[in-house]
């Protein structure tokens, strides 16, 4: 079935004909019987839809991660618009073989391997001491790692969940690491940078990816710090490096979520982990804060719905006026240069308290 509509095209009184991936799936029952009440999405959003009966006696099951094509016409219930859902049927493998996932899946807005080459090339810069170098670029040039670190995302939800979100976290924590470092020059910096450039590496192993976003069972049982740890053994082991970096490098992996409340098996116990736990943290909720005002008109102020993950409402304020020259970048031309600015001046008054 030809691809015609986006989730986001898609407004109050449409005829509905696309093709969609299934987020979310309950049968649920009314007087008229029992009804299908579904997620539907693609990389634009999210959209409710229902299918009554009796079209809905016509599946016996529905699950996350089937694709359907999809007929029906879109309305508003609760100031929402939802689809009435007329026709529908499940693509063959065939067919799901053939369309493009990106169409699909949310993805970040830069280009995978751009940042993993941006990546690389500041490790290659700033890895002076053998050793170190031998060990970063050794992992970067496994196949199967690179593979999956080209797509994963960053969690499952809350922050970076998306197609190279990891990648995308990764890059921007190495940053502060090294803006960091550039301030505390006592620091290891090389010892910070390879924490912050692999901290996270053990969520391509710990999540599934792909069209459903799910734990995987050593995610589940084991977590992406011990993930890493195993993963990177091998690597570690052929580096030449002396016990005590390898120490300090797996202490920084084990401690850089701060707490045993958040998940963390140590409390960072060097100025490094300090710092890397600091960077990680900053850049985590500062994504939260873009994803919220995502959207939002530049010049918009006002409060967002509670937020579980933070704790608060989230308020965004009016901004100081900019000389007349100089514009605010537009929110859809935001890359990480256009922010990080803020966000090391966030985290070094956090290193200060």
């Amino acid at each position: 079935m030809e691809r015609r509509q986006s989730v986001k095209d898609i407004g109050p009184a449409d005829e509905v004909r696309s093709t969609f991936l299934i987020g979310a799936a309950a049968l649920q029952q009314s007087r008229n019987g029992p009804f299908w009440r579904l997620e539907l999405r693609d990389a634009t959003g999210t959209v409710d839809a229902k299918i009554w009966s009796p079209l809905s006696q016509e599946f016996a099951s529905l699950a996350p991660g089937q694709m359907v094509a999809v007929e029906g016409r879109s309305g508003v219930f609760r100031e929402q618009v939802q689809i009435t859902v007329e026709r529908m049927r499940l693509l063959s493998e065939a067919e799901q073989a053939a369309l493009d996932l990106g169409d699909f899946l949310p993805a970040s807005s830069r280009p995978a391997q751009e940042m993993l080459d941006e990546l690389l090339a500041l490790c290659k810069r700033e890895l002076t001491y053998t050793p170190w170098r031998k060990f970063a670029l050794s992992v970067f040039r496994d196949e199967a790692i690179r593979s999956l670190l080209l797509t994963a995302p960053a969690a499952k939800g809350v922050h970076h969940a998306y197609v190279g979100g990891l990648l995308e976290h990764t890059l921007s924590v190495a940053q502060l690491a090294l803006r960091i470092a550039d301030h505390y020059p006592d620091l290891d910096r090389q010892t910070l940078l390879v924490g912050a450039v692999f901290h996270d590496i053990g969520k391509i192993w710990e999540f599934t990816g792909g069209l459903v976003n799910d734990y995987t069972d050593e995610g589940r049982l084991l977590g992406h710090m011990e993930l890493a740890l195993e993963r990177l053994a091998p690597f570690l082991a052929r580096s030449g490096l002396e016990p005590e970096l390898i120490r300090h490098f797996k202490h920084l992996i084990l401690s850089h979520h701060g707490t045993p409340e958040f998940g963390a098996a140590r409390l960072p116990q060097t100025p490094e982990a300090l710092a890397l736990h600091y960077a990680d943290n900053l850049d985590a909720k500062m994504a939260q804060c873009r994803s919220l005002f995502e959207g939002w008109a530049e010049d918009q102020t006002g409060w967002t719905a509670y937020q579980p993950t933070l704790g608060r409402f989230l308020h965004r304020p009016v901004h100081t006026p900019l000389p007349k020259e100089t514009s605010r970048p537009e929110k859809a031309a935001r890359t990480r240069k256009a922010v990080q600015p803020a966000l090391e001046d966030q985290c070094l008054l956090l290193l200060k308290a």
